[in-house]
């Protein structure tokens, strides 16, 4: 099918630009020509859009759609039937935020990607690492001090992480990530806050297993993500080959540096730490949890601001859990105090679309990308907030040339 959006306004995501008067084909799923005349085709459907703004779709960098739950331990108590029905309506609320491309950092798997990728329900372009490498007490054993029963190694669907120690054990569980389709793999290399028994400030992993997760990621042209706060831990991710550090709050600008000369990723998730102060819909985090939050969302701008006064390659990223996914848009609000609205709406199109390694189909409109657009009202260059669903300035969002959501 071929579709034509006439007379539109194109953000350059690339340049930070706005380009007036543009028109732009479509042919099936990809982008087919991109113009600054007229094209003249006999198209199944033609949209003049009027000075409406076409921008590429967006992209979330650190999601979890199995994490139905704010408190995962609750997970592994609930079938996967009920994790998967939920998780769909997780995906598909994402969808029509405008979110077209996400990376899961640890719970989905092939089946929810193929789900999406089949469109049998609506959801964004699926990447995911299966479950999170962690070692014993890391941050993805959610086990308390009393349970003395081993976690299984061949976690289900929903669990966020699964368990290995031992070069020989995490080249394993790596090796049957992959196997089992993942796109990247993550590691937890500190401690972390909704995990009970680890220190926010441990390291963890031995510098051993954490190259050896590495060779096995590289091996296949994928990359390690890795769940880190402290400079110390990040350091030691970094210098074994760790592509993505997630979150960071606590990292120094000796640090932030060598993340630059490594040429590797940050992906603040400042809207996770927004929801800390919360209490909605019967949630209420628990004052053993706060505690271990501590200064971590203060932190977080602090870290972004330092982050981007050097220059660090940005990602965009969330990590909501269950009841607060809705607030998934509020990124953009917390990034203005420290970032440029077109710094912000790279992190969430060309910055992922490199970190991903899908710089030719994501990220751009440009010919051979997906035809993966949102139609707005107004200029998001100039108002970041515009982006935001509620604010119902978003009127059409198409994946892969399906109109998803059509209100032109």
């Amino acid at each position: 099918m071929l579709v034509l959006l006439e007379n539109c306004n194109l953000l350059d995501t690339a340049n930070g630009i706005l380009k007036e008067d543009y028109h732009i084909l479509i042919e099936d799923k990809i982008i087919k020509e991109v113009n600054d005349k007229p094209i003249n085709i006999s198209a199944e459907l033609k949209l003049n859009l009027k000075g409406k703004t076409v921008m590429p779709g967006l992209c979330d960098a650190h999601v979890h759609i199995t994490a139905i739950e704010v408190d995962l331990t609750k997970l592994k108590t609930l079938p996967v039937s009920y994790i998967t029905a939920r998780s769909i309506k997780i995906a598909e609320a994402m969808l029509k935020r405008g979110f077209t491309t996400v990376r899961d950092a640890g719970g989905a798997d092939w089946g929810l990607a193929k789900i999406f990728n089949e469109a049998i329900f609506d959801g964004p372009r699926l990447l995911f690492c299966g479950h999170a490498l962690s070692q014993t007490g890391g941050h993805g054993d959610l086990r308390n001090r009393a349970d003395d029963v081993i976690e299984s190694i061949y976690p289900s669907l929903g669990s966020l992480g699964r368990i290995c120690d031992g070069v020989s054990e995490v080249r394993k569980a790596a090796r049957d990530e992959l196997r089992k389709g993942a796109t990247h793999l993550k590691i937890m290399a500190s401690g972390g806050v909704a995990s009970p028994t680890d220190p926010v400030e441990a390291t963890q992993f031995s510098i051993e297993e954490i190259k050896a997760i590495v060779e096995e990621a590289e091996a296949v042209n994928s990359y390690v993500m890795a769940h880190a706060y402290t400079s110390k831990a990040i350091k030691r991710a970094l210098d074994c080959g760790i592509r993505s550090i997630e979150h960071g709050n606590l990292i120094d600008e000796d640090t932030l540096d060598f993340l630059i000369l490594k040429k590797a990723f940050l992906v603040p998730t400042l809207a996770t730490y927004e929801m800390f102060s919360k209490k909605e819909n019967g949630v209420a985090f628990t004052e053993d949890f706060l505690k271990k939050a501590g200064n971590l969302r203060e932190k977080s701008l602090t870290s972004l601001e330092l982050a981007y006064k050097k220059g660090a390659k940005i990602a965009f990223g969330t990590d909501l859990l269950g009841y607060f996914h809705k607030y998934q848009s509020i990124e953009f609000e917390l990034r203005r105090q420290i970032m440029k609205p077109a710094d912000i709406i790279r992190s969430a199109t060309t910055v992922c679309a490199e970190l991903f390694k899908m710089e030719n189909y994501i990220g751009e409109i440009k010919p051979q990308a997906y035809a993966d657009l949102l139609v707005i009202t107004g200029n998001p260059l100039e108002d970041i907030t515009l982006l935001q669903i509620e604010k119902n300035h978003i009127k059409a969002i198409m994946k892969e040339g399906k109109f998803i959501v059509n209100n032109l």
